[in-house]
């Protein structure tokens, strides 16, 4: 092996010594120049097997690293022919490297020579395939060129790539996943100057809040400022009145009270070492943000004052033509967005899932307050540095899992691992619990202080979430995405929890609003007579607390002239958010949804109040709730990851694979082949899917999404022929908010006497939307030589459109589904559980037509035509 590797090192270089026999180090490289392809990896347990076997593992693929070629990387036998790579547009062949431990398997078909240990037996192969039988339909993303396994040493896993053009200096990206998610909020954060000042801000804040707490424990005279010990300006007689100043200690007396507190001066020296460390952190973000800017202007052609005039949709196609131009990733020839969105929200998917499958211990059932949902940023932070990027982590890098993790018969030991590891980590969070909860409140109270005096009323706004932000999240949606998307939900949310009034809380707080009101106005009205009053003891505090009590009790008071109906409010609120549980249905109007419903979108107040509790109630739930979960958290981890060559390690349900992971009851019978545990809960893989292929056009599904989603247009075109003319809106440029009053309001004039209208009206308004507001909804997203400000305005035309579209689609598909489930109770020879309507049969010619005439997502049926034309 000495040997081997010395050959490595070139035509000119020495190498390390003789090799085996006495052989000098230039006869052994040529007596190992022939490559030897390794034993065929063994099959992961509980992942899809990988046939057919290439060379180059995910985990090789996904962090594209490459080396500049001013480096000196180690160079396999194969490659110590030529002393300097030569110069291509493209990446480099590379052969396999010789076999040796840890080294990657080659070619299948081609025979290992003796001396490279034996081959897996075929009863062991067949036992791997049994048991990876679950995930046999996952494939590795097959590419033409071979690529280099993994070596024994991090130095022997480098790939060499010289590039030409405008993107010779991004040739040695490390870590893609960081790389794209880097331009993604560089975008998001509009741009270098917007982060910088961000940055700096932020580190002069933490200091203000530092330094100006300690000036108000250690250099501020209490008795004087609050008039409790008279001040001798005997000196002075013409003063009378305190000045600030006078409260303010001498600078000798306020460093002797600072040297006379040890557990001050250790929270200031904790703070100056949380300082440094964010000083750090900064720093090296801006470095790589720099990185990025020039990233920007040199190879995606966007200077640094025209950001603002691009969406996200055009740096993302000006992304996938540069990767058709200048590979960014080696292995893979083409980019698409679905890898683009896997690569930055790979973790965030995991995320999603585990709260899709209810594995992560965010639900609790407590003896007085009932059901209670837990989750706040600092429980996200830790779960996250526990599951994803800690030392104990289940992923070894951003893009692979522990190869523990993969291996059925290591879960025990890795879930006693990952319990321990929680435990430690809930006391790591007790031990900082003082530190942690101190820093909460001192930004609270410079937060919201002010804001809370200004405008009282502010704490009983209301917000979604952080829970509702995962329950509510499609796979692959970006953050700004939901964001949008929970804003556009955000008014009619509001309205549905204001219909809601108790009429005792509304007679006591008009009660209390009275005697309240009674005072303010008088002591406003001596205020204004004389100023004088304001000198009284405590007159402002007492001004400022009944004003906070008057706005208070108008609060829960309703306004008599509002007249609401609550399902038709629900369903404007399932209209943007997409997701509902199903037993909400037809009880809109109860207590226990509202109850349910608060857990998703909370009072200001409440979210404030979680965070101040969250040091104190996170170690508790790391110590005690996520321990018995370790093993159920470490099975999902197995049985829900896919390799993916050029990704890496994905969560399954990212791919939008209907027929692994679909849910019969959501439209997908007949397309799905899942089992009830691998199923997305309340259609999330349907949703995701169709999400995805309206916000991203160009995107061509995989032939199975792609035959969902024809089924999906061909029921709406089924489901709109069977509407009443009267319901087809009259002019083609509505709104999309007007698309969504229609269609909620035809529903609830024919829900009476027709049990199927209500989706034959919504499917009307879907076929009437092929062109709406003069735009098709399957126009391609911005090209990249489009004009940066039309290219803007047509990212925001195109993502309402099909924002409008999606609210749509989704109300359509939780009609759907409550007519299959009210189905069996209904009349009628049909068995329980077949549809409603009879799927249409793939491949025939109608259905083709049907697909031509309404396009979701922009992409086209091109087998279906090649059929009609056959059959023609």
């Amino acid at each position: 092996m000495a040997a081997r590797r010395g050959g490595t090192g070139g035509g000119t270089g020495g190498g390390t010594g003789a090799g085996p026999g006495g052989r000098s180090p230039s006869t052994a490289a040529r007596a190992q120049r022939r490559p030897r392809p390794a034993p065929a990896p063994r099959a992961l347990p509980g992942l899809r097997a990988l046939t057919p076997p290439i060379p180059v593992p995910a985990h090789r693929c996904s962090p594209g690293r490459l080396r500049s070629r001013t480096g000196t990387p180690r160079r396999s036998p194969e490659r110590a022919r030529h002393p300097r790579p030569r110069r291509c547009p493209g990446p480099l062949p590379v052969r396999p490297w010789p076999a040796g431990p840890g080294a990657g398997a080659g070619p299948p078909e081609r025979p290992a020579p003796a001396g490279t240990g034996p081959a897996p037996s075929g009863q062991v192969m067949a036992e791997q395939r049994e048991e990876d039988r679950d995930y046999r339909e996952y494939r590795r993303l097959e590419d033409g060129e071979e690529d280099s396994p993994p070596g024994e040493e991090e130095e022997e896993q480098l790939l060499l790539h010289v590039t030409e053009g405008p993107t010779d200096s991004w040739h040695h990206i490390k870590d893609l996943d960081s790389f794209f998610t880097k331009i993604y909020q560089f975008h998001q954060r509009n741009g270098f100057a917007c982060v910088l000042l961000s940055d700096v801000l932020e580190l002069l804040q933490f200091l203000f809040v530092v330094t100006f707490s300690t000036f108000l424990l250690c250099c501020v005279d209490y008795d004087v400022l609050f008039a409790t010990r008279p001040l001798n300006h005997s000196h002075v007689p013409e003063r009378a009145k305190v000045t600030l100043p006078d409260a303010v200690l001498p600078a000798p007396q306020c460093a002797r009270r600072l040297r006379g507190s040890g557990w001050l001066l250790f929270l200031l020296v904790l703070a100056g070492a949380v300082w440094l460390c964010r000083l750090v952190t900064a720093l090296r973000r801006l470095v790589g943000y720099w990185e990025i800017r020039s990233f920007y202007i040199r190879a995606l052609g966007i200077p640094a004052e025209e950001l603002c005039n691009h969406s996200w949709q055009s740096v993302q196609a000006r992304l996938l033509a540069l990767q058709r131009r200048q590979p960014l990733c080696v292995p893979r020839r083409e980019l698409t967005e679905l890898d683009i969105h896997h690569r930055i929200l790979r973790f965030r998917n995991y995320t999603v899932a585990m709260v899709n499958k209810s594995l992560l211990p965010v639900r609790f059932r407590l003896p007085l307050l009932g059901p209670v949902v837990f989750l706040t940023r600092g429980l996200q932070f830790n779960l996250e540095l526990l599951l994803f990027r800690g030392p104990a982590a289940l992923f070894q890098n951003t893009w692979s899992l522990r190869p523990q993790v993969k291996r059925a018969g290591a879960r025990r030991a890795l879930a006693r691992g990952l319990a321990r590891a929680a435990v430690l980590l809930g006391v790591a969070n007790l031990a900082l619990c003082p530190c942690v909860l101190g820093w909460r409140l001192l930004l609270a109270f410079f937060s919201y202080a002010e804001g809370l005096k200004r405008a009282p009323g502010s704490l009983g706004a209301r917000r979604w979430s952080l829970y509702a932000r995962h329950y509510l999240r499609h796979f692959n949606e970006l953050g700004h995405e939901l964001q949008a998307r929970l804003g556009r939900g955000h008014a009619p949310a509001t309205k549905y929890m204001d219909s809601f009034s108790s009429p005792l809380l509304a007679v006591l707080a008009r009660h209390v609003g009275f005697f309240a009101g009674s005072v303010l106005a008088v002591l406003i009205v001596l205020t204004v007579y004389d100023e004088d009053v304001l000198t009284v003891q405590h007159i402002l505090t007492a001004i400022t607390l009944l004003g906070l009590v008057v706005t208070v009790a108008r609060s829960f008071i309703p306004d008599e002239h509002a007249v609401w109906c609550p399902e038709q409010l629900l369903q404007r609120v399932l209209a943007h958010v997409h997701y509902l549980p199903e037993h909400w249905q037809g009880r809109a109007g109860r207590a226990e949804t509202r109850a349910e419903m608060a857990q998703l979108f909370q009072y200001k107040a409440v979210f404030i109040l979680e965070e101040l509790l969250s040091p104190l109630v996170t170690p508790l739930i790391l110590i005690f709730a996520f321990p018995p979960r370790a093993l159920d958290i470490v099975d999902f981890f197995r049985n829900f990851t896919v390799e993916v060559a050029g990704v890496g390690d994905i969560c399954s349900f990212a791919q939008l694979d209907v027929r692994h992971h679909g849910n019969p009851q959501w439209l997908s019978e007949g397309h799905t082949e899942a089992p009830p545990e691998r199923q997305a809960e309340h259609g999330k893989t349907e949703l995701s899917l169709m999400r995805f292929a309206l916000s991203n056009p160009r995107w061509r599904p995989p032939p199975p999404a792609r035959r969902f989603l024809g089924h999906l247009q061909a029921q709406v075109t089924r489901d709109a022929a069977t509407a009443p003319a009267s319901l087809l809106p009259e002019d083609s440029a509505l709104a999309p908010e007007a698309l969504l009053s229609s269609v909620l309001a035809a529903g609830g004039l024919l829900a009476r006497g027709q049990p199927c209208s209500t989706a034959s009206a919504t499917a009307s308004l879907l076929a009437s939307l092929r062109t709406p507001l003069g735009t098709p909804p399957c126009a391609a997203p911005d090209s990249p030589a489009e004009h940066p400000e039309d290219s803007l305005s047509r990212s925001a035309l195109l993502a309402e459109v099909a924002s409008a579209e999606m609210s749509l689609h989704a109300i359509y598909l939780h009609q759907l589904h409550q007519q299959q489930q009210q189905q069996p109770q209904g009349p009628g020879p049909q068995p329980a559980g077949a549809p409603k309507h009879p799927f249409v049969t793939t491949g025939s010619a109608a259905r083709a037509s049907q697909l031509r005439e309404m396009p979701l997502g922009g992409w086209a049926e091109e087998e279906e035509e090649e059929e009609e034309e056959t059959m023609t």
